[in-house]
């Protein structure tokens, strides 16, 4: 018999976050999230959507025979629940044998926990916090995850389809290769960002150390004012862009943060990161000294062969006039000829609800590697479904 069991003791924590383990123990493919992050995602004292009125979370295990074969974890998100037409909640951090009944089980309880909360709608399986981490089923492309992505076995699609989710929207994570043989960018993609490398006025490099502590001013000023505008794209304060700076040190390599400048004003930005996965998966989930260490030694090894790339901006004054083109083919000479150790770059994750966005991954020569899936569930099943609108 099947037990439905709300996680409130730290041995029971402890169960619901080390489940996967047990359950991909021996799949190649699985690369543990770091353990303390999970944590924090329900941590009162670490995650500031708490401090969301109306926020609120619950975590469960399902045991069979003593034995956990399934955990969930449900959420109202009081700073997102209410933007659309009907309250959503959601629900995440799912993980199940293939058996159906048993995933049943566990969508049931989040629904009705989410029922009782006013909300008519899930989404799953989604985070408690920021959509960079933890979202989506994978559904394609089930090699070697990048950090902070879903990992699930196959069979985890239907499991979310026979309950009677629908696609919301697909992620997409698109990639390529570094090297310049054969993976050359399209001849308009120079042609339009000639007009830009041949303004004497305009120039693009990656960051110099000694001014690593601008580079929150740089991005906070190019950010503003390329994404400020944009509807569902959060406001960001130049406290808030430094202490994401501060957090990337440790990690980031500089060759990787790339700014345009009109004279001496940021105009663009295309940063992207080493892709941490790489490294995280010789540290077993845990980032004690330990893990420290061995995470330090796999990176002074060279264990980074695949950069990631976070964000790309340019300020509106200079769309249409060749930057967006040219910061990109003058990135991809320092690539190409200066000796850099990444032989590919991804991007991820695109929606297809944005496909300006695809365009671009296009344009630069990349393919779409990797698909998940973010579903939604409506609870008045007489409801007609609709899929998550397009940016126009």
């Amino acid at each position: 018999m099947m037990q439905l069991i709300e996680v409130t003791t730290p041995a029971q924590e402890k169960e619901w976050v080390l489940f996967p383990v047990t359950l991909y123990k021996d799949d190649p493919n699985f690369i543990r999230h770091i353990d303390r992050e999970v944590m924090d995602v329900f941590d009162r004292k670490v995650n500031k959507f708490y401090t969301y009125e109306g926020s609120a979370t619950i975590r469960w295990l399902l045991q069979k025979d003593g034995h956990t074969i399934g955990r969930i974890a449900a959420f109202v998100n009081g700073k997102t629940a209410r933007l659309e037409d009907y309250p959503v909640g959601g629900c995440g951090f799912f993980g199940c044998i293939n058996d159906q009944q048993a995933a049943n089980m566990l969508f049931d309880a989040a629904r009705d926990w989410l029922k009782a909360r006013g909300m008519e709608a899930m989404d799953g399986p989604v985070n408690f916090g920021e959509r960079d981490k933890y979202w989506g089923v994978l559904i394609d492309g089930f090699e070697e995850q990048n950090y902070g992505m879903n990992y699930n076995a196959p069979y985890y699609k239907a499991l979310f389809e026979n309950y009677g989710f629908g696609l919301y929207f697909n992620q997409y994570t698109y990639g390529r290769s570094v090297s310049k043989e054969g993976n050359d960018l399209e001849p308009r993609f120079y042609e339009r960002a000639q007009q830009a490398l041949d303004n004497p006025d305009i120039t693009f490099r990656y960051l110099r150390k000694d001014e690593f502590d601008r580079a929150h001013v740089y991005f906070h000023e190019v950010y503003t004012q390329a994404w400020g505008g944009h509807k569902g794209v959060k406001p960001m304060t130049l406290e808030q862009a430094e202490k994401m700076f501060k957090k990337l040190k440790p990690i980031a390599d500089l060759r990787l943060l790339y700014f345009g400048f009109h004279k001496d004003r940021p105009i663009a930005f295309y940063l992207s990161m080493p892709e941490l996965n790489q490294l995280f998966k010789y540290v077993n989930g845990n980032m004690n000294w330990w893990g420290k260490l061995k995470f330090l030694f796999h990176k002074w090894r060279g264990g980074n062969t695949k950069m990631l790339s976070i964000v790309f901006g340019v300020v509106p004054e200079w769309h249409g006039k060749g930057v967006e083109s040219a910061i990109v083919v003058a990135y991809s000479k320092v690539a190409w000829e200066e000796g850099l150790p990444y032989t590919r770059v991804e991007m991820n994750w695109i929606g297809d609800f944005n496909p300006k966005m695809m365009h671009v991954c296009k344009q630069l020569g990349a393919s779409i590697i990797r698909t998940h899936a973010t579903y939604r569930y409506l609870f008045d099943r007489e409801k007609p479904f609709e899929r998550c609108p397009i940016i126009e």
